[in-house]
């Protein structure tokens, strides 16, 4: 009889497996506790709604009845949502790659009773392909060496997890962010974070744009650190900001190469195939030219290029979240699949590949409709940036739509209390740092660029519990010795750097410089491994490089929303900025709410006002003016 049990799940991805011939279950102690009692394996498949191999080896695998009965009868099968359950997702992922380094979605591990990993890899076929076995054959040789083998299965499983659990320990000592503890952080320097570019000068394909070959994928947070280099003006890494310090004297010449890369890249991305029709920016593309997309949209891909993108290519992206991901309160969508019903076929990509106008009679492809707290936060951060950078009231009013959405559903006198939610309710996974980093940056900076006090405070309350670690560890993981935390992903800003980013401008806005040297422990570890290897750590170099430019607090003043000074700051972001926008009003409320930077700032309306490690420069009354003092830089 089928015992599955993922219908009344609040993921989308779960439910899609609800009516599979497999007796699923959710992550969690029951399903061990039953493995533990059966004496079985336990196979845990993960993967996510808009995952098109999922799909493919749901199809072919997971709805077979056959294979069904096998599960049912020598595992404990278990589904889960990579996006619900990011912590999970992490711990598994670390564990299979000890088997292999092809890793993705769909993801298939199989584990003892007490959540070791003893075997994992991605996808398997229904039949042998190449070197590629079959599910069959997979689930057969498992099944053989925990019955004939288990002191090699067993002593396998101890080996990885306590691999996993000494580098896990190795990076809480490392960081010891709750405390304060340990040495003072020691950050790659100047000169080293930007030699990067010159790294990733050498993989820029040239012909193509991006970087290296199949597959492309647009990488936000490497276009991020590009953008941070270009728009760095001291260049040499002394902090003199002449471009000729003891350094290489080349600085100048790394920012417009940095930009180079960056403006390639954006263009790639903008005019191939990687880009629909109505804005929205595709996963990745399958070939080196950028064409054959993957099709699913993600919205932490289309987010991250906000803050990177021109106007014409942001407007789309914003048109996309809009028209697509937006539910009617405000919040986004996790993403949209790649595949449709067509004529009564289950294809992948050709509705994207009809024009516009052919699209609009048939349905379009599923919405995975979760509703996640950090990805929401990385929207808010980039409809904020993109929308103060070209006075684009709408992208402001996206972002606000969705801060006060998030603010209502997940979060609770200041402390996120729900990571990911649907129409059906909110899911049970614990808020973790992705949650908690991402929302507060993105919080803090809506209130920068619309002087909205009430989003900072909040930002400010979701901090100080990021900095205290505030987070659940899932039981099973917890036992097992195999709680990983947050891993560097490429795709996706880092919720560990977002928290670190956003700690260092609560530095600026309140004075406060234990803000600032809990930033430079967060990301330490992490930029001084991307020196060496920046996919995947270049949000960390970003981060690390800000921190060590003279602080510059910008603060404008001005009642008229068309007042010449708001356009001025427009372009002063930089790493080692800090741009706010008030009105006078605005202004005596940040000041009574504890952020010391807009003390007194409310008397002159317009005004502008330059600090440079919170020395200020007199009020500058005149676009002009402004502009002078904020090309005047500071040793």
């Amino acid at each position: 009889m089928n015992d599955n049990r993922l219908g009344a799940s609040v993921s989308p991805y779960l439910r899609l497996h609800a009516d599979n011939p497999v007796d699923w279950r959710e992550w969690g102690p029951d399903a061990f506790a039953e493995a533990r009692e059966r004496d079985v394996p336990v196979m845990v498949s993960v993967g996510y709604a808009t995952c098109h191999w999922c799909h493919v080896m749901a199809r072919e695998s997971f709805a077979d009845p056959e294979v069904g009965a096998l599960l049912r009868q020598e595992f404990v099968a278990v589904k889960v949502d990579r996006e619900e359950r990011p912590d999970v997702d992490a711990s598994l992922m670390a564990s299979a790659s000890a088997f292999t380094q092809q890793l993705g979605w769909p993801l298939t591990t199989f584990l003892t009773p007490d959540g070791h990993v003893f075997f994992a890899g991605t996808y398997f076929p229904p039949a042998p392909v190449a070197q590629v076995p079959s599910f069959r054959q997979i689930t057969g040789a498992v099944l053989d060496a925990w019955k004939d083998r288990r002191h090699e299965v067993d002593a396998n499983a101890s080996a990885i997890a306590t691999a996993i659990r000494q580098g896990a320990e190795a990076d809480a000592t490392a960081r010891s962010v709750a405390d304060g503890g340990g040495d003072e952080p020691r950050l790659p320097a100047v000169d080293s974070i930007r030699a990067v570019t010159d790294q990733l000068a050498r993989a820029e394909d040239t012909t193509y744009g991006g970087f290296g070959g199949a597959p492309k994928f647009p990488s936000a947070p490497l276009l991020e650190f590009l953008a941070d280099v270009a728009a760095d003006g001291d260049s040499d890494g002394d902090g003199d900001g002449d471009g000729e310090g003891e350094g290489d004297g080349d600085g100048t010449d790394t920012a417009d190469q940095a930009a180079g890369l960056l403006d390639r890249s954006l263009h790639a991305i903008r005019a191939s195939e990687l880009t629909d029709a109505d804005g929205g920016v595709f996963r990745y593309a399958t070939r080196r030219d950028w064409t054959v997309p993957h099709y699913e949209r993600m919205l932490y891909d289309n987010a991250g290029l906000l803050a990177v993108a021109g106007a014409e290519q942001a407007r789309g992206i914003a048109d996309f979240l809009r028209d697509t991901l937006r539910r009617e309160d405000g919040a986004f969508v996790a993403a949209q699949d790649s595949e449709s019903t067509i004529d009564g076929r289950r294809v992948e990509g050709e509705w994207y590949r009809l024009p516009l106008d052919e699209r609009a009679r048939l349905d379009p492809p599923p919405l995975d409709d979760q509703v996640l707290t950090g990805w929401n936060g990385l929207a808010i951060r980039g409809l904020a940036i993109a929308g103060a950078r070209y006075g684009d009231a709408e992208m402001l009013e996206l972002a606000r739509g969705a801060a006060d959405a998030l603010l209502a559903a997940h979060v609770v006198d200041g402390h996120v209390t729900v990571r990911s939610s649907t129409s059906r309710g909110a899911s049970t996974a614990p808020p973790t740092i992705e949650d908690v980093g991402l929302l507060a940056e993105g919080l803090l900076e809506l209130a920068l660029v619309t002087g909205s006090v009430r989003h900072a405070v909040v930002a400010r309350s979701l901090i100080d519990d990021g900095l205290a670690g505030r987070f659940d560890v899932d039981p099973v993981l917890a036992a097992a010795g195999t709680a990983t935390g947050e891993q560097p992903q490429t795709a996706l800003r880092s919720g560990t750097v977002a928290l670190a980013a956003a700690s260092a401008t609560l530095a600026a806005l309140t004075g406060d410089a234990s803000y600032r040297a809990a930033a430079a422990r967060l990301v330490a570890d992490r930029a001084a491994t991307g020196t060496e290897r920046p996919l995947g750590h270049a949000d960390a170099l970003g981060v690390a490089l800000a921190l060590q430019r003279p602080s510059r607090e910008v603060v404008v003043v001005a009642s008229d929303p068309a007042d010449p000074l708001r356009a001025a700051v427009r372009g002063a972001r930089r790493p080692g900025t800090v741009v706010a926008v008030v009105t006078p009003v605005q202004a005596t409320a940040w000041a009574e709410a504890g952020f010391e930077l807009f003390e007194a700032r409310d008397a002159l309306d317009p005004a502008g006002y330059v600090c440079h490690d919170r020395v200020c420069a007199l009020p500058a009354r005149s676009s002009d003016e402004l502009a002078a003092q904020l090309s005047t830089r500071l040793a």
